[in-house]
């Protein structure tokens, strides 16, 4: 039984209709988008999020989207506990979060695996936009990385990342640092890893140079994560591979694309692309 059929006997076919089919479970907190039509009948579709859930302890509403610098969202209390922190399951890791203070989304679970078991014993990585750490530890738990610098410009998802790593047992591998990427690469970890993750889509692109700065002389993978806008005509994934490659040709880096999908859709038309790129060799200037 999905929402829908959940609430057929408390909503009108019209109301039902605006009604999202889908929502996110992050731990034991669901995050529901409430259509304004329907704001006064949240209590109640809180209440049936719990009872088709049973894990579920709170219900919280998303009341603005993701944005700033932090990625952050407004939320709501809906029902259930008034709680906003949780601790989230995902292929044997434990990933500590508040959800009012940190980014985080279970919708990526499929890319920290995907990427995790890519890594080649003994790599040094490098996340740019590690977040509360979901992608450093997952690597460390599911690999033989030798480090992961992990760093995020936000205090309080470093705090939950400096939790998270003794929480899983992986604090001789995961080194979690707050501040700017750009900042950190520039003076403290150039040309030491073998592949750099860029898991924000907003700075991505801008912040590729540094991403190629941070690998090694002989070059090494970059997970790069960007969104696009595509109309009918147009194909999201050719026109991400378009930009970045033009950038990279720009930078007079020898480079290959590896690998392409789209990870989700998060609009009309808005979508998440990732790609794995081969850098083979880089320029002088950003040795």
């Amino acid at each position: 039984m999905n929402l829908r059929e959940k609430l057929a006997d408390i909503l009108t076919p019209s109301e039902l209709r605006t009604l999202y089919k889908s929502f996110d479970i992050v731990g034991d907190i669901a995050i529901l988008k409430i259509p304004k039509t329907l704001e006064n009948k949240s209590k109640l579709i809180a209440e049936a999020v719990m009872q088709m859930n049973k894990n579920v302890r709170t219900v919280l509403g998303q009341a603005s989207p993701v944005s700033g610098e932090m990625r952050l969202r407004k939320l709501e209390w809906l029902g259930g506990e008034k709680k906003t922190e949780t601790i989230h399951k995902e292929y044997g890791c434990l990933f500590k979060v508040d959800l009012a203070k940190c980014y985080f989304s279970p919708r990526l679970s499929y890319e920290h695996i995907r990427i995790a078991k890519q890594v080649k014993p003994d790599e040094v990585v490098i996340n740019m936009f590690a977040g509360v750490g979901c992608f450093s530890i997952m690597i460390a738990k599911h690999s033989k990385a030798k480090k992961v610098y992990s760093i995020d410009i936000n205090p309080a998802a470093v705090y939950y990342m400096k939790a998270n790593v003794e929480l899983n047992k992986v604090e001789n591998i995961v080194e979690p640092i707050e501040g700017d990427a750009k900042k950190i690469i520039e003076s403290k970890l150039r040309n030491v890893a073998d592949r750099v993750l860029m898991p924000l889509p907003e700075k991505a692109y801008e912040y590729l140079d540094y991403a190629l700065m941070a690998l090694k002389p002989k070059g090494g993978v970059i997970h790069y994560y960007d969104f696009e806008h595509a109309r009918k005509s147009e194909k999201p994934i050719e026109k991400v591979i378009e930009k970045v490659s033009m950038k990279l040709s720009s930078l007079n880096v020898d480079f290959k694309m590896l690998f392409a999908r789209i990870v989700r859709t998060v609009g009309p038309r808005w979508y998440q692309v990732v790609l794995d790129i081969l850098i083979t060799g880089k320029p002088k200037s950003l040795i």
